[in-house]
């Protein structure tokens, strides 16, 4: 019987080690959800203000 309490407390140890990586996870998710959606919304704000063309730095002005 102390042999099954014992793997049973090791049980729950490890519910609970995994429940709190579980909660970090779910934050980080979340703060890394967030950043990209201001990424997304800043390229967005940038394509509108520039006319929506993509502009590559190595490219040469039309009027060369």
């Amino acid at each position: 019987m102390q042999e099954i309490e014992e793997k049973v407390a090791h049980i729950e140890r490890m519910v609970e080690e995994l429940s709190d990586v579980a909660a970090r996870q779910q934050t980080e998710i979340a703060l890394l959800t967030r950043r990209v959606q201001l990424l997304m919304e800043r390229e967005a704000q940038r394509e509108t203000d520039t006319g929506g063309g993509m502009h590559f730095g190595d490219e040469k002005p039309p009027h060369w």
